[in-house]
């Protein structure tokens, strides 16, 4: 729901609503959300993309395992500015466990349900963080099917949680010790596996629209990076408050249009054009209700500026 500050317009002259985006604009602010096969690491799968789509700079929100397959969101050229934010996101994951000896099934479900809540894990040896213990968030846990030895489940995480070792923890409760057999990524975020495409889709794609100027199918694997903000609070500015943000000024209240009504003091927002295009990732420094009844004041310091400098023109300047 929005609270609306002053009703403004916008111009056609300038920017692209995300979705009428050129495939030249959408390439520099677009995300590809990848179906990561087993065997390559998340690195490699990024500089195939790159590759495949001639961009200049890509990058991923969140390192799967070589051995791992599922979501992995890819951001193009000026959307790499959201990597830290999606980092983020909380995760959802499907893994096949492996006990070490024979368990009672309800001993196994008991034992995976108190592994729910807040955790303390140690990175495993083979991990690009310091082997210190940190606390995590598991938000559930949900056993799909047990096998024998085998335990097939669902859990939802806090970004950073180690599933490996999660497995390996909850082995040495139930006293038999265990392993992580398989693991795949099923959302990030509120990105979801349905989403997902193959390497070979974007190939395919991406020489249609080279070959034949058919620019669907590219659509359809490239989205807006705008798509990825679901999750995120956001505030909606006028054209003319565009270009100063680009510039280096912060957002006052003067520029904005409307607010989320959720949107609270020191929350992450993203401030967006009238058109739905992303300029800039900011701390809220105000409540929504003062934002829109304030009349001066920084209302958001801004943290990254994604939007290229003039695609809006600098009616700052204008004025005397």
């Amino acid at each position: 729901m929005w609270i609306v500050r002053e009703e403004a317009e916008t111009s056609p002259e300038h920017g692209y609503y995300p979705h009428e985006r050129p495939v030249e604009e959408l390439l520099k602010y677009g995300a590809v959300i990848v179906d990561k096969p087993r065997g390559p690491t998340s690195h490699q799968v990024v500089a195939w993309l790159k590759d495949i789509l001639e961009v200049r700079k890509a990058g991923q929100t969140g390192t799967l395992d070589p051995n791992a397959t599922g979501v992995l969101v890819i951001l193009l050229n000026h959307a790499t500015k959201l990597t830290q934010l999606l980092a983020r996101s909380d995760k959802e994951y499907v893994a096949l466990m492996k006990l070490h000896g024979d368990v009672e099934e309800s001993r196994i479900r008991e034992v995976m349900k108190n592994f729910e809540g807040t955790i303390t894990q140690v990175p495993p040896l083979r991990s690009a963080v310091a082997r210190k213990p940190r606390k995590r968030k598991i938000y559930s846990i949900e056993v799909l099917e047990i096998e024998g030895r085998y335990v097939l489940f669902r859990v939802r995480c806090e970004a950073g949680t180690y599933i490996r070792k999660l497995c390996v923890d909850m082995g040495r409760a139930m006293g038999v010790n265990a392993h992580l057999q398989e693991l795949r990524r099923t959302a990030v975020g509120s990105i979801t596996e349905d989403k997902a495409c193959y390497l070979q889709d974007v190939v395919d794609a991406y020489a249609i629209w080279k070959e034949e100027g058919k620019d669907a199918k590219l659509r359809e694997v490239v989205l807006p990076v705008e798509y990825l903000l679901k999750d995120v609070k956001k505030v909606l500015v006028k054209d003319s408050a565009i270009s100063a943000i680009c510039y280096g000024a912060q957002l006052h209240v003067g520029g904005i249009s409307k607010v989320e009504k959720s949107v609270k003091k020191g929350d992450v927002v993203a401030i967006l054009s009238l058109k739905g295009e992303l300029v800039a990732l900011g701390r809220a420094e105000m409540n929504a209700e003062e934002m829109a009844g304030r009349r001066s004041g920084v209302a958001c310091t801004i943290n990254r500026v994604v939007m290229e400098k003039g695609v809006y023109p600098k009616l700052w300047k204008k004025k005397k």
